[in-house]
């Protein structure tokens, strides 16, 4: 696994001292970095109709800080004006292969944590205003300099700006800035405030954490349970008495529906099994398909679904296998030696070592799942999660 681009700080000290606590600014945290992709490569992503990417212009748009969304077309861009304007495209860890190599430098935080990598290319002046995220964020500064303002306390309640496409903030009192150069980290906390803007033609790769709200997890595991429940199923009370008056409920009454709804959640592995399926859903669009390429989806609709023999071969003649987005791969391990795979929001159940190899940091090649070679059931899984677009085959 590359080493964390932490400078001085070991994970465990970062984790420790900052995570969820306070900004930290690491100067040269990669040293002599260069942008894996290019900024016509990133625009040329962005008018791909499976990818998610924005056009924010201050100036110079139909009125002051107009959102545009994708998919663009070359028109697009080649109308644009000279300044302050930002494109900014989610998910490209999924697209270019040299982007999900800088993600993997962050495979010291849980898989499923790591939501993606958005990749924003803007040009002098450009930004998206002052604003915070309700998540962990690492930027990297890939190409141009960029200066940055920020805050050092969390933002309790926000003060937007009215009538406007985008969240800015209308009260922002920055306590620092920098200006930050090719291979710097900015790291901030969740509802730091923070303003970035171009200095000159920049593009700014960031890691972004998933962090669901207290909301999402209960309506997302109600809506699981809901499914599962027996609609027959009603209230009951076979032993009811004369009550003490008509208009009261009862201690009895309460008690039952109490137990109806704990019952919900006293059930620990449906709630792991639920929260590993959740968790795991890709977050923008369908999942699997959505993903695919459009060449891959070509593939997929006119031949029949990868066999376990075509991935060995694959491998065995010097291929091997991506992960495409680490928060889509999971595993719960049991005490019998078996574990639930996680993938893109659907369960498999797989033998521990073979769901530690999968969603874990070495490579995926004959070496390392050779020994699997045999077992039907990890392979024809394995040859699922091509099938889906959780894992592509590099040959």
């Amino acid at each position: 696994m590359p080493d964390a681009p932490l400078g001085g700080l070991t994970p465990a000290a970062f984790l420790r001292e900052y995570w969820q606590k306070k900004p930290l600014l690491i100067r040269g945290a990669l040293p002599g970095f260069t942008s894996p992709i290019r900024p016509n490569d990133l625009a040329a992503l962005a008018c791909d109709d499976d990818v998610e990417a924005r056009l924010v212009l201050e100036q110079g748009g139909a009125y002051p800080w107009e959102l545009r969304l994708g998919p663009f077309t070359p028109d697009d861009f080649r109308s644009l004006p000279p300044s302050h304007w930002t494109l900014l495209v989610q998910e490209v860890d999924r697209h270019v292969p040299a982007v999900a190599e800088l993600r993997d430098r962050f495979r010291f935080l849980p898989n499923w944590r790591i939501d993606d990598v958005m990749v924003s290319f803007a040009t002098e002046g450009g930004g998206v205003g002052p604003h915070i995220d309700n998540y962990d964020v690492f930027l990297i500064q890939g190409l141009g300099r960029r200066r940055w303002r920020i805050g050092h306390e969390p933002v309790l309640e926000e003060h937007l700006v009215p009538d406007l496409d985008v969240r800015i903030l209308a009260d922002f009192a920055p306590d620092a800035e920098w200006v930050l150069e090719p291979g710097d980290l900015l790291y901030l906390p969740p509802r730091i405030a923070h303003e970035g803007v171009a200095l000159e033609p920049c593009m700014t790769f960031s890691v972004g954490f998933r962090a669901p709200s207290h909301a999402e997890l209960v309506a997302g595991f109600l809506e699981d349970r809901l499914a599962s429940l027996d609609p027959n199923l009603r209230y009951g009370d076979p032993d009811l008495t004369p009550p003490i008056h008509p208009g009261m409920i009862g201690p009895e009454a309460r008690a039952y529906v109490r137990n109806v709804l704990r019952a919900l959640v006293r059930d620990d592995d449906a709630l792991d099994a639920w929260f590993g399926r959740f968790i795991t859903t890709p977050k923008r669009g369908p999942a699997y398909d959505a993903y695919l390429d459009d060449e891959e989806a070509a593939d997929a609709s006119e031949e029949a679904p990868i066999q376990p023999e075509e991935v060995i071969e694959v491998l065995r003649a010097g291929g091997r296998l991506r992960r495409r987005a680490l928060s889509e791969l999971a595993f719960i391990p049991h005490p019998d030696g078996s574990a639930t795979l996680f993938a893109a929001g659907a369960a498999h159940t797989v033998p521990t070592d073979a769901a530690w190899l999968l969603t874990g940091t070495e490579p995926l090649d004959a070496e390392t799942l050779g020994p699997f070679f045999g077992n039907a059931s990890v392979m024809a899984v394995v040859a699922t999660l091509i099938d889906r677009g959780v894992l592509a085959a590099d040959t």
